[in-house]
């Protein structure tokens, strides 16, 4: 209870009541529906009219599911989420050889979320045997058993999946990664000659969508980034145009610091910068941008991956301009979608 209390605090969840679980998955649900029901003593729940029930092993639900399975209880009492069997289900003898198999094609694997009317599954579990509620597995067929409510099967998303063994772990971070790595946030600077800068930026935002295969938001100076924080964007590409360096990194940085709760997933900041040879040395550049680890050495005690990224290029040759821009383009993909703490306060080049 003190660690879920103090996870409930660190990201502000809001609209949560904790309730202590039982020894059962049964016991542990019925819990909850009694505090629901105002049986109670701290209980200041209003009961609702339909109750979801779901499993944490479960975490990537879409909306849409838990839209039609609650729609489905409303009509029926009860409705689950299910989905294709993956293999064949077989009844072994008691001496180890095959008794029979089921055809897969006729059969499902039940899923969660699941839906009920409140007062179906409520009655169901007020009457539930000792057996059940100790070694039953499935809430549908106590609204069966119990309330006589046939449930409405709705077929459920390929990511309703059960995180179960330590190799699932990996498959649910690539899930996430790839998920928060949609919406791209390209905050540039416009204050500046808007002759080559200008190009340098709109040539960098349309490489990284031709690259990503998505759009991206652009925030000239940083306006609008309130909508973008509400949006829950986790990857922004600051382009700094200007002599000193980290101005607009910095005052992302700070803005982001300041305008939302601690992050359950980590921001993705790349910090690109572009290199003129024809004006300024490479080395010259390079001591300007060694604050790069300090910074990100920083920022990552608030749950932030801090890159950094030069991009030469010389305004006669613009063939290779191009190029460099679109290995920029890639490598910042790679840094969002990736979200390598190791790499970190590095500056990569383009």
């Amino acid at each position: 209870m003190d660690t879920m209390k103090s996870i409930i605090q660190r990201y502000q969840h809001q609209r949560v009541t904790l309730v202590e679980a039982g020894a059962t998955r049964h016991q542990s649900i019925f819990n909850g529906l009694k505090v629901l029901a105002g049986d109670h003593p701290h209980s200041q729940l209003p009961t609702p009219q339909v109750v979801i029930i779901h499993d944490a092993v479960r975490p990537f639900v879409e909306e849409d599911v838990l839209v039609r399975v609650v729609t489905a209880a409303k009509d029926h009492g009860a409705a689950g989420a299910i989905r294709p069997l993956v293999s064949t289900v077989i009844t072994p003898s008691a001496d180890g050889y095959l008794d029979q198999s089921l055809d897969r094609a006729k059969h499902r694997a039940s899923e969660m979320p699941q839906a009920f009317l409140f007062d179906v599954i409520y009655r169901a579990y007020c009457q539930c045997s000792d057996y059940d509620m100790e070694f039953g597995t499935e809430c549908l067929h106590l609204a069966l058993k119990y309330c006589h409510t046939k449930a409405k099967l709705v077929e459920g998303s390929p990511d309703l999946w059960k995180v179960t063994y330590r190799r699932d772990l990996y498959a649910a971070e690539s899930i996430i990664k790839d998920r928060i790595s949609q919406q791209i946030c390209v905050i540039t600077d416009t204050k500046e000659d808007a002759g080559c800068i200008g190009f340098l930026q709109e040539l960098l935002k349309k490489e990284i969508e031709h690259v990503k295969g998505t759009s991206v938001t652009l925030c000239p100076n940083g306006r609008d980034l309130q909508k973008v924080f509400q949006g829950d964007c986790y990857n922004f590409v600051c382009i700094n145009m200007r002599s000193s360096d980290f101005q607009e990194t910095s005052k992302l940085l700070d803005e982001l610091e300041n305008a939302a709760p601690s992050s359950l997933y980590p921001v993705a900041v790349v910090s690109v910068h572009f290199l003129d040879f024809q004006n300024v040395s490479f080395s010259e550049r390079m001591k300007e941008l060694k604050e790069m680890k300090d910074l990100a050495k920083e920022v990552k005690k608030q749950n932030v991956f801090l890159y950094g990224l030069l991009i030469s290029f010389t305004q006669d040759n613009p063939q290779q301009l191009q190029e460099n821009v679109r290995q920029g383009a890639s490598i910042i993909t790679s840094l969002i979608k990736d979200r390598n703490a190791e790499l970190t306060g590095q500056l990569l080049v383009a």
